[in-house]
């Protein structure tokens, strides 16, 4: 039959085929292998699953309602999963699938001002950050050939750290003390001083009340620190298993920066609360318990964190970490577990005094107890040479001052000592969100050398140092700067601050 009578239907039909034929000559099969798993049983904060013979350690599993979590305990029949989500979805039975890739979380500029919990998910109302990077959240601690000396100050503006305890980027320095004695007010008190100081922040708090984590993102906010700081969130209900993972992603996010050469202090708020979260897990997982029910890696899972806290070499792009750990000890008791094995890994501690808190003084730093191991080296020089000797002094002050309550009569010299190392401990006495800048630490601190203050009313005290504060405003911009500077303090700088000095306080040095 000639092509012209045949029906429309069949020419159809023909085209239709060969088009699958084209398609079927063009298309090939990409098989994927999966390994599907089944949940066995599940309880508060963990999971036992089965079927995943190839599992490894930390692995991300992935389970029906969209939670993930670690492969924790890798056993020969089942696989110990902590779970970093709710487990309330979850049933027996439910089929749990590996992704072939261990946790991570994103990195980048984009994170800077934003509220996220570990996993990088947005807790502030916004759409979630797009980083275009990821990082693994257990990563290995720089060598020791990749570290250069902490030789830079990290400037808290807190008058007292500074002087007495002073800090250097890179340097692990913990902050403990009982509860309600300023430990998180000292550190967001740092976290604020880096506006000005192009150090970015990292604060994570872990298993806080969202009450207290608000307020604290509230006074960053209000006083224009949010926009260099990254905030990582776990609150008290949260997951045990995302409390546990909440500083190792903190701390990937700082990483990141410091790779590209800059500075970053991060704030663990705190690791009382993170030691109490992998206790909780160790014990579900039925992992044998040490002291204080802890499991016996305690130690190391504090230690591998930590010592990611460096300065890399300035031909690794000179970019540093500097973490504030805080932990909280009960009846001031400094020889508890948690406390000696965080002592022992940092270099150096700040104690926080309740008895000093109860008396008004503010922040409560106990000098006698509190040290950094690395000292005078992350020191301007001007602070290096007017409080060398400042902390001696004063303990030897707290230790007549304890003789002279039992009615001792003391001599000339004891009772100056006694009036000196009141005004010390005055003029170290410091507001809240009051930072005191290099110039004003310098200034105060010549002063309180020089005995200036001691001509002063111990009542007119702060009087005195906000005169001095003012005046160190006032002093010339290369003067400002050359305090900033590595180069020594000389004699000409000190008679110009002592002039400045005088003129400030002459109107408030009490008649003789």
């Amino acid at each position: 039959m000639p092509p012209e009578h045949l029906h429309p239907l069949s020419a159809a039909v023909e085209a239709a085929l060969a088009q699958l034929a084209r398609a079927r000559a063009g298309a090939s099969a990409h098989l994927r292998a999966r390994e599907v798993g089944t949940t066995v049983r599940v309880s508060t904060g963990i999971a036992r699953v089965a079927g995943l013979p190839g599992v490894g350690f930390e692995e991300l599993v992935e389970f029906p309602n969209g939670t993930t979590g670690i492969a924790f305990n890798v056993d020969e029949h089942e696989v110990g999963v902590v779970l970093l989500g709710d487990a309330t979805g979850l049933r027996t039975g439910d089929r749990v699938e590996r992704t072939g890739r261990v946790g991570d979380v994103g990195v980048g500029e984009a994170l800077l001002g934003r509220v996220v919990d570990p996993l990088g998910r947005p807790l502030d109302g916004q759409p979630g950050p797009r980083t275009g990077e990821r990082l693994p959240l257990e990563r290995e601690a720089p060598a020791i050939m990749d570290r250069a000396p902490v030789a830079e100050p990290l400037q808290t503006g807190i008058k007292v750290v500074d002087a007495v305890i002073p800090i250097g980027r890179g340097q692990r320095e913990l902050i403990l003390g009982d509860r309600q004695t300023g430990k998180t007010a000292l550190a967001v008190d740092t976290i604020i001083n880096q506006r000005h100081e192009n150090v970015l922040c990292i604060y994570c708090a872990i298993g806080k009340r969202a009450s207290a984590v608000a307020r604290v993102i509230a006074e960053l906010r209000e006083r224009g620190a949010l926009g260099h700081t990254v905030v990582v969130v776990t609150e008290g209900n949260d997951a045990p298993g995302l409390q546990y993972i909440a500083p190792y992603a903190a701390t990937s996010i700082g990483e990141h920066f410091m790779a590209a050469g800059r500075d970053v202090l991060i704030v663990y708020d705190d690791l009382t609360q993170h030691a109490r979260a992998y206790r909780e897990l160790s014990l579900l997982l039925r992992r044998p318990p040490s002291r204080e029910a802890f499991p016996g890696d305690i130690f190391y899972i504090h230690s591998r964190l930590l010592e990611r806290a460096t300065r890399l070499r300035a031909e690794l792009g000179g970019g540093s970490l500097t973490a504030l750990p805080i932990i909280e000890t009960e009846a001031q008791n400094l020889a508890a577990y948690i406390p000696t094995n965080l002592i022992s890994i940092t270099d150096g501690q700040i104690y926080l005094s309740p008895d000093l808190f109860k008396l008004g003084v503010l922040p409560a730093v106990d000098i006698g107890q509190s040290v950094s191991r690395v000292g005078g080296k992350a020191q301007r020089p001007a602070y290096r040479h007017l409080a060398g000797d400042l902390k001696l002094a004063y303990a030897q002050f707290e230790e007549l001052e304890s003789f002279a309550r039992f009615g001792t009569r003391l001599d000339e010299h004891s009772r100056s000592v006694l009036e000196h190392g009141r005004r010390v401990r005055a003029c170290l006495v410091q507001p809240q969100f009051d930072g005191a800048t290099v110039p004003e630490q310098v200034i105060l601190l010549l002063a309180l050398v020089e005995g200036l203050l001691d001509e002063v009313a111990l009542e007119r005290v702060r009087e005195a140092e906000l005169a001095l504060r003012a005046a160190a405003r006032g002093l010339p911009e290369t003067l400002r700067a050359s305090l900033h500077g590595p180069g020594e303090f000389s004699e000409a700088t000190r008679v110009t601050l002592l002039d400045a000095a005088r003129g400030a306080l002459s109107e408030i040095v009490a008649p003789s």
